[in-house]
């Protein structure tokens, strides 16, 4: 029995798949036990190195929540700073005017080729020469910064991306009815292409959230992962132990905002497929009854 997609596996194909599946199986078993053992033999999983996070909430109150404090505000004031500076960006890419094409265009490229660490150094030369802000102050203004620079230029490229794929007959048939350009990005374009934009955005916004991580490791800035070194430190080089709990704290903050951004994507394309208005049987009598005398509706 064939599908549209690809024909039906044959007994010899059936077998060698379970071979397959088993061989993966064993290896992957194999890694884990080497994983267990070698952290086993350095002592990793001692009870005293994970105690801390299972037998009382000094940790979560003293390191974990204020670095995850700082890790979620930087990276929700990156996320409202560059998602509308991005759009803006995008949008000025498809403009007409070569005056406003061609300097969005060199922006956008110019930000985006840039490491978005070497965009958090020189924003933390630049606040600390040429700005009266706090030291304690300028790693949060250095993180936001780079962030900003180089998220909004990537989103522009997606948004850009997310217009140019829609059929021009959409734009087309705008404008044959009198509507001019503005009017046909604003009512007709945009709203269409959020929906295919939405999985490449929110993928940016999780980079984002990722990369609150480098200040922590170059600028000092106090964000969720530099608080598993101070942890460590306290605590007793329980760096391992550290290091799986931020870990699954990022792993649920990203696949929290990737559960959303289905759900939306979901919701909102079954609500384009059921726009349409919803006819009584009065008014499918009185259509037909149009219909047959020639009257208009």
């Amino acid at each position: 029995m064939s599908s549209v997609l690809y024909d039906a596996q044959g007994p010899q194909a059936k077998r060698r798949n379970i071979l397959y599946t088993a061989g993966f199986l064993v290896v992957l078993a194999a890694v884990l036990w080497w994983v267990y053992k070698g952290l086993d033999d350095k002592g990793q999983l001692e009870w005293v190195l994970w105690k801390p996070f299972f037998s009382g909430t000094e940790a979560y109150s003293t390191y974990i929540w204020p670095g995850l404090q700082n890790t979620l505000k930087a990276a929700a004031l990156s996320m409202v700073i560059a998602l509308p500076l991005g759009a803006v960006l995008g949008i000025a890419r498809l403009s007409d005017h070569v005056w406003i094409r061609v300097p969005a265009a060199m922006v956008v490229e110019f930000f985006r080729a840039i490491p978005v660490l070497v965009l958090m150094i020189f924003g933390l030369a630049l606040f600390a020469q040429y700005t009266n802000v706090p030291s304690d102050d300028r790693p949060f203004y250095a993180v936001v910064t780079g962030l900003v620079l180089y998220n909004a230029s990537v989103l522009a490229e997606i948004v850009r991306a997310g217009i140019l794929a829609l059929p021009k007959g959409q734009s087309e048939a705008a404008m044959a009815i009198g509507m001019r350009k503005n009017q046909v990005m604003r009512l007709i374009l945009l709203p269409q292409s959020v929906t295919a934009m939405l999985p490449a955005i929110v993928s940016q916004l999780v980079v984002i959230v990722k990369d609150t991580a480098l200040g922590g490791a170059v600028l000092t800035f106090p964000e969720l992962l530099a608080s598993a070194n101070t942890m460590s430190g306290y605590y007793g080089a329980n760096i391992i132990a550290s290091l799986t709990i931020v870990s699954a704290i990022y792993v649920i903050i990203n696949f929290s905002l990737t559960s959303f951004a289905s759900w939306l994507e979901g919701r909102l394309r079954r609500r384009k497929k059921s726009s349409g208005a919803v006819l009584g049987v009065d008014d499918t009598v009185n259509i037909a009854g149009a219909a047959g005398t020639g009257t208009a509706a």
